[in-house]
């Protein structure tokens, strides 16, 4: 960007930030730029448009910019709910700066796609090329042709100035694809924006849906299922595309995954459907995917199952689904209230977002109904201290919490081609410091001589990795739970719950991704990347 360009950007910023009522910082004036790697992933600063420029025993600092979304900032008080956190607006180009810190070009990472792409017969360069040759009505059709065959979870096309990066998340992970000049991009976005019905002129982020069969100029046919997000950014209309490829076999209990002791407390509260429970985790943890396989699981003619959704993600027979449109004002807690009086068994709440919604839910768990509903929150115990603060820490409304659930998704190491090694002596302790204190319940390595692995390579397997696994850590609602809240003088942290939820036997989530590093089902590394 040129330097009379950018000094008109970082001005239009700091008069944004004047209507914002925020402070606003321009970081060229920095003099460093400390990097604090272990707050937030490169992932999660990317998905938020949040990096931290200052951390320090007084508080954590976060510049967000005009393109953040306003949750994110609620989003991060949760998350660092245990320290002071403040915000400031910097410009979009400033934000670049600090990811070019934080995530600096990687050739390995375009090399990784290629390999997959070539296990797939396509490479890189041939899907930049086809984008280009394609017709317009095939472009999307194509990209998300290519996207399933790579098992790909989401479309990114983000601005640059000369050009549209296209990118794939796979098992979690995001990998360039290719690159479009601006006049391909916009065809594909006139393509994408009337088949979601959504508008190439909105300055307003927007939300769409695309259903429906496209067929290319081969004769061949693609289905597209797509969640359309958009965001208006400095360059143009960014947009990321969430595929669906809804497997109904697939919703079930037994292909969660489940530990034998996990599996035996779900099925539990399935026999006996009352209480709430809440499934926590960040966007693309699999938390819906656990609702749906628990509903699944509940649905009987003698059973009334209703869900309240934005959107309706999974089209499921034997219930009555719901679409609840926030972006027109409604609400959770209005359409929980409303369904309530139709004499529902069991509801699903899409997500538990605000008190008014958690006092809803906690009130018809104590009637008799089973509530489930997601929670954004980095813990189990996190998420305890929001609805604490949400019911005035009120013993009653706890007692009808069944279960608190928290969850990641790590990839998981393709066993044909994974590498064994052995850890420094630094890595060793920490893990014998993690493991040292797993519940009874839990069959503990043997931590001797321990033995990591990391991702080999092959052909079908190019990144060394073969779809991905949950990390979970289950909280119940136990007596000496309900007993810390009484006894607590309104000052439990997230530390206090947990610590009392371990010593009743909870497995952490950083206790079973070491452990499931140890049993060489995934990496250290990306339990680190995924957990911190």
């Amino acid at each position: 960007m040129a330097k009379d360009a950018r000094t008109i950007e970082e001005t239009s910023t700091g008069q944004r930030a004047q209507l914002l009522g925020l402070r606003y910082v321009d970081t060229r004036t920095f003099k460093s730029k400390p990097l604090y790697k272990e707050l937030l992933t490169n992932e999660q600063m990317y998905a938020l448009r949040a990096v931290p420029v200052t951390s320090n025993k007084d508080g954590i600092t976060f510049g967000i910019t005009t393109t953040t979304a306003p949750k994110v900032r609620e989003q991060l008080r949760d998350s660092f709910n245990d320290h002071r956190v403040e915000y400031v607006l910097i410009s979009d180009s400033s934000f670049n700066d600090y990811m070019l810190l934080y995530d600096p070009p990687k050739e390995v990472v375009y090399h990784d796609i290629e390999l997959a792409q070539a296990a797939s017969g396509i490479g890189i360069e041939e899907i930049s090329k086809t984008l280009l040759e394609v017709k317009a009505d095939d472009m999307l059709a194509y990209l998300v042709k290519q996207a399933f065959r790579l098992k790909a979870s989401d479309i990114h096309l983000e601005n640059e100035e000369d050009y549209t990066r296209v990118r794939f998340r796979v098992h979690g992970v995001l990998h360039p694809i290719a690159k479009l000049p601006g006049d391909k991009y916009r065809i594909l976005v006139s393509a994408i924006a009337s088949s979601a019905s959504i508008s190439t002129a909105s300055n307003d982020a927007q939300t769409g849906h695309i259903g429906r069969k496209f067929v290319m100029e081969d004769g061949s046919e693609v289905m597209v299922n797509l969640r359309i997000e958009t965001v208006p950014a400095i360059h143009g209309m960014d947009i990321v595309m969430r595929l669906f490829n809804f497997n109904p076999d697939m919703l079930h209990l037994d292909k969660l995954g489940l530990e034998p002791y996990q599996s035996e407390a779900i099925r539990g509260i399935v026999q006996n459907p009352s209480g709430l429970v809440m499934i926590v985790g960040p966007t693309g943890s699999g938390k819906s995917t656990t609702l749906y396989s628990i509903i699944n699981e509940l649905i009987s003619p003698e059973r009334k199952i209703i869900t309240l959704e934005d959107p309706v993600e999974y089209q499921i027979p034997g219930i009555t689904q719901i679409p609840i449109d926030s972006h027109s004002g409604a609400s959770f807690g209005e359409g929980l209230r409303a369904v309530l009086r139709l004499d529902p068994d069991v509801v699903m709440v899409g997500e538990i977002r605000d008190d008014d919604t958690a006092k809803t839910a906690l009130q018809a768990a104590l009637t008799g109904h089973l509530v489930l509903s997601t929670y954004h929150a980095s813990s189990a115990a996190a998420a305890m201290t929001r609805i604490l603060d949400a019911t005035n820490e009120n013993p009653l409304f706890l007692s009808s919490i069944r279960l608190i659930q928290a969850q990641r998704l790590v990839r998981k190491l393709d066993p044909k081609t994974r590498v064994a090694y052995k850890p420094d002596q630094q890595t060793a302790e920490y893990i014998r410091r993690v493991l040292d204190t797993l519940p009874s319940y839990i069959d503990a390595p043997d931590l001797t001589d321990i033995t990591l692995y990391k991702p080999g390579s092959s052909e079908e397997r190019p990144f060394g990795f073969e779809g991905q696994v949950a990390v979970r850590e289950l909280m119940l609602m136990t007596d000496d739970l309900i007993s810390l809240v009484k006894s607590a003088d309104h000052n439990l942290t997230a530390q206090d719950i947990e610590s009392t939820a371990v010593q009743g036997g909870m497995l952490t989530l950083q206790q079973d991704g070491v452990l499931k590093a140890v049993q060489g089902i995934t990496t250290l590394e990306e339990v680190a990347r995924v957990i911190g």
